[in-house]
């Protein structure tokens, strides 16, 4: 069983950034394709971003694009969400999660994970 850890949020005024790290152990990492999902106050959690087990693929929420980047890197089974510009909207607690499966095209639906981290908090303010 996959076990993840995030990591790496706090407070950062608007245009900042932050980088999250999602440390994972009980399992290979590379037979999992990693998700980023964030839950804002009051909200729904949503997709953030999404990366294929090999890491060769990713994809964005069109919110993100451009200003968030994942990455991975199976030998130190970590994956990171590194976030620029961050904006107020940005805040929630952030979570990673697993898929067990080897991927090239990344899909990551909320429902099909298999393993979730305890979440993050990241908070956007001035």
């Amino acid at each position: 069983q996959l076990r993840l850890v995030e990591s790496g949020g706090g407070l950062v005024q608007p245009g900042g950034s932050l980088t999250l790290s999602c440390a994972a152990s009980g399992s290979t990492l590379d037979s999992y394709t990693i998700g980023w999902f964030r839950q804002a106050p009051g909200k729904e959690r949503e997709g953030v971003s999404c990366i294929s087990s090999a890491g060769g693929n990713t994809n964005y929420a069109s919110s993100v694009k451009g200003r968030f980047t994942i990455s991975r890197d199976n030998r130190k089974n970590t994956v990171l969400l590194q976030m620029n510009s961050l904006k107020p909207e940005d805040t929630g607690v952030y979570y990673c999660a697993g898929r067990r499966a080897r991927t090239i095209i990344p899909v990551c639906a909320m429902g099909g994970m298999d393993s979730w981290g305890n979440g993050t908090l990241v908070t956007v303010s001035a």
